[in-house]
């Protein structure tokens, strides 16, 4: 009986701890629900929100006149919180039809059908965050704000509006190397690059929530710090100029079959650059601004150095223009080596201006080891105090260090100071190079060049870039005068004598160099360039052209780079009222001699001899016209356009001309001043997208 009594005594103690560890139990889940639920709800939420960045807008790359290099366009991801807090099933079943009847509409992909079946099993299923559309514009988004549901906003239609910028280019290759790029995980390039601080702003703040799958989405619009916006930096870049620069440049690639080339403009005065081409061949054969040349390639320069070597035994009144030199009919020797001209000749006593002019390497390298031989040291300052070890110091990225061989460096030898007077045993960028000439080009002042003139924040101006001098005087004026002498003789009796224009002078240098291939030493791999500056006297602008590995049989400076200067020079010379010599005003005609007329529009031609006092005869309504001279006055003939079909332009002006070219799609090249001479494709001629015609004037 003791027995029994026992276990029941157990059997009730152990029911009594049960139900006293179920009560305790319950009244713990009671007190976590009723008590600790909101804090540990805010807690959930708490780790499951976070302040993410928002993206600043990037500033602008603009030129001097405000035509926009680079800049970023909004664009808008579309998505659909389809269990938003305010979105009843009577609302969202209400409007679903017509809201993927628009969607179809707009994707044009599948029928409303099947966007209404997405946007059903999207908010069966709990999804906050779908997809509608990427890459939305900001007059489509516009749109989309106005269908059915999205119309009610973000908590009671569920339409979420994510922005986010793209950089674009609405000149697209042109100097794009040269204004450059910012790209996560690579090194920033370019003035991009290089005033990122200013352009990429400050980024904002927008309190996000994940949620399921780890998306984030945005909690509302009270919580957001708004960024503030990246400014504007202001080039000195003129596009008409790199337009020319670019495309003279590309067709001399194509040509001559060259691996690559550039181009430098820059405004003598300031040291500000216009235009800088620079393209490479790239895989399929075609050129892309793949590298910047004219800043990061340091090459030897060959004959354009000769300047340098002229500038040091004038300075040192070694020489005088008017002196003779024995050019050995184009052959000598130094110690174990044969130095040669470009080209065999017969000439032998010649005087230094000649020997200058037709770019005798025999003739400037006797000078330099004659009078420097037995002190190369002092040479080598010369070039140093042409600054021509020293990088330029522009603002982008990438400028390597010059190299000038000095006699203690370990490879100096017997030969290397006659070599170093015509361009060899040294590396030096084009852009190092153009400096120079364009100190001569501005009495002696050596201009530090520069390709950004301002910040700037909504317009106004908060950090402004001025020039910068360099060197205020490279040479006395007693050797400034006579090297400009020695450029010009270039151009009228030298190797470039073939360049010069009839309508304006310039000056400069051609140069060839035979360059270094690292697997096959000097082969037959040519660099041929030409560096001046123009009008000769006065000179607004210098230029330099380098183009690297021409192939197709020519490879002379002065007939591969040359033209390209000469192309650039001439298109500036034709829109540039600093460069023509005032007209003094006059009687324009006399007696019964009219004034030459040009076809094209007819109001500005009627105005125009109107307002001196010649009339003009038409009788219909045509915009463009034919001139005919008719006794003392001109006869306007209608003149026929069709449409689609290339027009007969000769005779008009090129403002004219490439009006109505241009207006058919057709990208124009011309050559020369005046009136349009001949067209390269035959007037009737149906237009093709992206045909290129090429003008002659005269």
């Amino acid at each position: 009986m003791s027995i029994k009594r026992s276990i029941l005594a157990r059997i009730y103690i152990t029911f009594f701890f049960l139900c006293l560890m179920g009560a305790a139990i319950l009244f713990k889940v009671i007190h976590i629900q009723q008590v600790e639920g909101k804090y540990l709800i805010s807690l959930a939420d708490s780790l499951t929100t976070d302040y993410l960045p928002i993206e600043a807008e990037r500033g602008n790359v603009l030129t001097e006149d405000g035509q926009l290099l680079a800049t970023s366009l909004p664009f808008f991801e579309i998505r659909a919180d389809l269990n938003a807090e305010a979105l009843t099933d009577n609302i969202f079943y209400s409007n679903v039809d017509s809201l993927a009847w628009h969607i179809a509409q707009f994707k044009k992909d599948k029928p409303a059908t099947y966007y209404k079946q997405m946007l059903v099993n999207a908010r069966k299923m709990g999804n906050r965050y779908l997809l509608i559309e990427k890459n939305i514009t900001y007059p489509e988004l516009q749109q989309i704000k106005q269908w059915p549901l999205f119309r009610m906003g973000r908590y009671k239609g569920g339409l979420i509006v994510i922005q986010e910028s793209k950089r674009t280019r609405p000149y697209q290759i042109l100097a794009h190397r040269t204004i450059g790029y910012v790209r996560e995980g690579i090194k920033p390039v370019g003035l991009e690059g290089r005033f990122n601080e200013y352009l990429a702003g400050v980024s904002g703040k927008r309190l996000m929530q994940r949620i399921a799958g780890g998306t984030w989405i945005p909690v509302n619009d009270e919580n957001e710090i708004m960024p503030e916006n990246g400014k504007d930096i202001v080039t000195t870049i003129d596009i008409n100029l790199q337009d020319v620069a670019e495309n003279a440049l590309y067709k001399a690639l194509q040509k001559h079959n060259a691996d690559h080339g550039s181009v430098v403009v820059m405004e003598v005065a300031t040291g500000k650059i216009r235009a800088i081409a620079n393209l490479g061949k790239i895989q399929d054969g075609s050129y892309w601004e793949n590298y910047n040349y004219a800043i990061g390639e340091a090459t030897e320069p060959g004959s354009t150095i000769k300047l340098a070597a002229l500038i040091a035994l004038l300075e040192d009144g070694f020489i005088d223009l008017d002196d003779s030199v024995d050019l050995e009919r184009g052959v000598t020797g130094f110690h174990d080596k044969k130095m040669y001209d470009s080209e065999q000749h017969d000439y032998r006593y010649v005087s230094v201006k000649r020997a200058f002019e037709i770019s005798s390497n025999v003739g400037i390298s006797k000078l330099v080891y004659k009078y420097y031989g037995k002190h190369p040291q002092k040479y080598i300052e010369y070039l140093r105090k042409l600054h021509l070890h020293e990088k330029v110091g522009i603002e982008i990225e990438g400028e390597p260090n010059s190299f000038i061989k000095d006699p203690t460096n370990k490879d100096w030898s017997g030969v290397s100071l006659p070599w170093m007077s015509v361009g060899y045993e040294m590396m030096i960028t084009p852009l190092r190079i153009l400096t120079l000439y364009n100190a001569i080009a501005n009495d002696g002042r050596m201009m530090k060049p520069y390709l950004v003139s301002a910040v700037t924040q909504r317009g106004k101006v908060i950090k402004e870039f001025e020039p910068e001098v360099i060197e205020d005087k490279i040479c006395s004026d007693r050797t400034l005068r006579k090297v400009k002498l020695l450029l010009e003789g270039v151009v009228s009796n030298g190797t470039a004598s073939h360049l010069q224009s009839r309508y304006y002078t310039f000056a400069g240098k051609t140069g060839t160099a035979k360059i270094a291939d690292k697997n096959r030493g000097y082969a037959e791999i040519y660099q041929a360039s030409f560096v001046g500056y123009f009008p000769a006297q006065n000179p607004i602008y210098s230029c330099i052209v380098v183009i690297n590995e021409p192939k197709n049989g020519m490879y002379y400076g002065g007939h591969v780079a040359g033209p390209v200067f000469r192309e650039i020079a001439d298109k500036v010379f034709s829109t540039c009222l600093e460069m023509h010599e005032p007209v003094n005003q006059r009687n324009y005609f006399i007696a019964d001699e009219l004034p030459h007329a040009k076809s094209g529009y007819r109001a500005d031609i009627s105005n125009l001899y109107e307002a001196i006092g010649v009339s003009c005869n038409y009788r219909h309504d045509d915009e463009w016209v034919y001139v005919r001279q008719k006794d003392n006055s001109l006869d306007l003939r209608p003149y026929e356009l069709k449409e689609g079909y290339v027009p007969d332009v000769r005779g008009m002006g090129l403002r004219d001309a490439l009006y109505l070219l241009e207006n058919l799609g057709m990208k124009v090249h011309f050559t020369g001043v005046g009136k349009v001479k001949s067209q390269s494709i035959r007037h009737g001629t149906r237009v093709n997208p992206g045909m290129q015609i090429m003008l002659e004037l005269g």
